[in-house]
């Protein structure tokens, strides 16, 4: 994009009102100064001018003892030159000079049209504002977008037309309310990957750095604010992500003047960004959504995800993944034959994992050396692309692009494509080091050998594999940071290679789950939510990585009873359960189960395809649990509200028995449902007593209708649950008895309206 402001331009003078969905953004850029949001939040309704004014008169701060003698304005690029005393919102300088710029703002449009001042009331828009300030020699552009689905989104771009200016940062901030008063957030490890953490938001700054040059396992996320106890479906709620898939910044500020925002943008290194005269840097988007609870929130950005034309349209496919079948150990007839399962259950997509290529026999070298490793493929992969393709199944093949082994040829043939700082090699990770993409050599190569694979072998599907951490991030030709260009130039590659293989799908995979964000989700159609397979871990992990993404992002597959990651076990139902909330997929050897096992999953597989499209057109809903050990209760629900999914996991053992009560939001309170428990997950109603309202036959052989019973009796393996029928009303309310189940178990709910 191309900054153009023209300071001969009388200064802007205008009030914009946007709103979608719900959700007003006024916006205060007269004066010439820059743009400031005024409100945030619920819709206003219509506003003249008069009171749109009167809005703006109404938030202005009074005058305090030893403050600044007029207002401090807190424009969506703060300048401390007005008096703000927070985090500014651009930090450079010019040889020590121009590190306070003063904009003024030159022109104005609002969806393309010059906006001539006044009040300018529009739907969902885009205002763009331009800016300068003639003595520092910057321009600034600045673009705000409120979506049709209510997400507010914002950049800012910079020009330099002076001398070398080296740029710092670029942030872009958001006020939210003073009864925001608590924070939640998003951490995590390798294998655990999104745990929420809280805390109040006390005067101070709660500052999330990412500097792995990945988004992280441990990345905020969404950083929410919001009125003490919100929870998933209560609680007004304001959120900001960047959606960068780099080194990034979030934070929670709140100012003894009283004061709050949140604020966002790229983590640039020292001197990684110069700009030359003529010279930009953009930031990335920055999002901003508000909602009532967390999952108005989380459905906010589901829906403006769903309307991109670059959104998967097709339904997710049933996906084979065959790491944690063989790992590196590739032999035409044992992956033939787990082909030949695989279709036999339903399956989809077969995607084979890390070992194809030259040299890999294991983790420690031939990473780069993007050719068919002729020793375990004599023949190439021909033969086990066609046989797949030949079952009617999509191929897929992995990939890391972006990393290389010492020991390798592409390293020994190229040691200057290998980053580094200070002349000297990085501490290597998972035996690899990181290759620098910002070098128009080593990019070309990446491209050219990938591009070359997909294309010879009729590659459906790339998993892109990004396995550690960026540490002394420079480039090998003079040692500069370039995380910036790096994290651009990867992108690049994902988007030149969809423009070449039309109908190619991506998976972003980081070591798992380190690299979830919203850039990247600009350029693949599937995340891998995390490494650990584990489905108690994978309850944790999926509901909260759908604050951002919706379901059928979330890579999650049924791996083997007992776990690779954590050494558990668990039941085949409660692990293909926890799939099912997801892209569904299978990674264990098909070919050591037994014939009882594959009838079950078969079931499951048909289960997945019968109610995907549901999955991932609906809305999420999840119940705040009341203590820690009641059972988990999360769901879809369609758009119109004629069904739903629920299931009801049991985590741990309950203290108490029977457990209770549970609830299920999000439908028609008028219309009435019939719940049903799932056969397939008969396991967690297996134990001595199921609740009434599931309508089995009772001790004297009456069958229960509508959840009226005689006295219960233990449940037979031939039982088949009627379930009952109730309000919607009724269910979010009164809710039903919970069966005693397990821990590690997941009933799941059919639920269908019957008028």
């Amino acid at each position: 994009m191309t900054v153009t402001a023209d300071p001969v331009l009388p200064a802007v003078d205008a009030l914009v009102h946007l709103r979608a969905d719900g959700v007003s953004v006024l916006i205060d850029a007269r004066g010439g100064e820059l743009p400031a949001v005024v409100h945030w939040g619920d819709d206003l309704g219509p506003l003249g001018a008069d009171d749109a004014a009167a809005v703006v008169l109404a938030a202005t701060a009074p005058l305090v003892n030893s403050g600044p003698d007029e207002p401090t304005r807190l424009a969506l690029v703060p300048e401390p030159r007005t008096g703000w005393l927070g985090r500014p919102g651009i930090v450079g300088e010019r040889e020590g000079d121009a590190w306070s710029p003063r904009f003024t703002t030159t022109v104005a449009t609002l969806c393309g049209a010059t906006l001539a001042g006044g009040l300018t009331e529009g739907g969902a828009g885009a205002l763009r504002v331009e800016a300068t300030d003639a003595t520092a020699r910057l321009a600034l552009v600045l673009d705000v977008e409120l979506t049709p689905d209510g997400v507010l989104r914002a950049r800012a771009t910079l020009r330099n037309d002076g001398a070398p200016y080296r740029l710092h940062e670029l942030a872009v901030v958001l006020p939210v309310p003073p009864r925001a008063r608590e924070v939640l957030d998003l951490t995590g490890r390798w294998g655990k990957e999104r745990v929420p953490q809280r805390h109040d938001l006390t005067v101070g700054t709660h500052l999330r750095e990412g500097r792995r040059g990945r988004t992280g396992f441990d990345a905020a996320t969404v950083l929410t604010a919001g009125v003490p106890g919100f929870g998933f479906g209560h609680g007004e709620v304001w959120g900001l992500h960047v959606g960068w898939s780099g080194n990034h910044r979030h934070w929670a500020e709140r100012l003894p003047t009283g004061d709050q925002v949140l604020g966002g943008g790229e983590l640039l290194l020292p001197g990684e960004v110069t700009l030359a005269a003529g010279e930009e840097y953009e930031t990335p988007w920055v999002y901003g959504v508000h909602g009532h609870g967390l999952d108005a929130q989380a459905a906010r950005l589901h829906r403006m995800l769903r309307r991109r034309t670059a959104h998967p349209r097709t339904p997710r496919p049933v996906t084979l993944n065959v790491w944690e079948a063989v790992y590196f150990d590739h032999d035409l007839e044992r992956l033939t034959a787990l082909a030949d399962a695989a279709a036999e259950l339903g399956v989809e997509r077969y995607v084979l994992d890390d070992g194809w290529f030259r040299g890999r026999r294991d983790d420690t070298r031939g990473l780069g050396d993007w050719y068919v490793d002729e020793e375990v493929w004599p023949d190439g992969l021909g033969p086990v692309a066609d046989h797949v393709h030949g079952l009617g199944m999509e191929f897929g093949l992995w990939f890391e692009p972006e990393m290389v082994n010492l020991d390798s040829d592409l390293a020994r043939a190229h040691p200057e494509w290998v980053m580094g700082a200070g002349g000297r090699v990085p501490v290597p990770s998972r035996h690899q080091h990181v290759l620098d993409l910002s070098n128009p050599d080593a990019a070309a190569f990446v491209l050219d050998r990938m591009s070359s694979v997909i294309g010879e072998h009729g590659v459906d599907y790339v998993k892109w594999d990004h396995n550690r951490d960026l540490v002394d991030p420079g480039s090998g030709r003079d040692g500069r940071p370039v995380v910036h260009a790096q994290t651009l130039a990867a992108y690049g590659i994902m988007a030149e290679l969809r423009r070449r293989h039309p109908g190619l799908e991506i998976e972003s995979c980081s070591s798992g789950g380190g690299r979830v964000d919203l850039g990247v989700a600009e350029h693949t159609q599937r995340v891998w939510v995390s490494d650990c397979t584990d489905p108690l871990e994978r309850q944790q992990m999926q509901p909260w990585t759908a604050q951002l993404l919706p379901l059928e992002y979330l890579g999650a597959h049924v791996a083997a009873d007992v776990s690779h990651q954590t050494h558990r076990a668990h039941t085949l139902a409660f692990r293909a359960a926890t799939a099912l909330f997801g892209h569904f997929g299978i990674e264990w050897d098909l070919t050591r189960s037994t014939p009882e096992q594959l009838a079950d999953l078969a079931g499951w597989v048909e289960l997945y395809k019968a109610e995907r499209g549901l999955l991932h057109t609906g809305t999420l809903v999840r119940q705040d649990s009341p203590g820690p050990d009641d059972p988990q209760v999360w769901g879809v629900v369609a758009a119109d509200r004629s069904r739903a999914v629920f299931q009801l996991a049991t985590l741990v053992r309950p203290a108490s028995a029977p457990p209770g009560r549970f609830t299920l939001r999000g439908l028609d309170p008028e219309r009435r449902y019939r719940v049903t428990p799932l056969p397939l997950s008969r396991e967690a109603f297996s134990l001595w007593s199921v609740p009434p309202w599931f309508g089995l036959p009772s001790a004297d052989g009456a069958t229960a209708s509508d959840g009226v019973t005689a006295q219960p009796r233990p449940a037979r393996p031939d039982d088949v649950p009627r379930g009952a029928v109730l309000t919607g009303r009724a269910l979010a309310v009164a809710g039903l008895q919970t069966p005693e189940s397990a821990p590690g178990s997941s009933l799941v709910l059919l639920v269908e309206a019957v008028d």
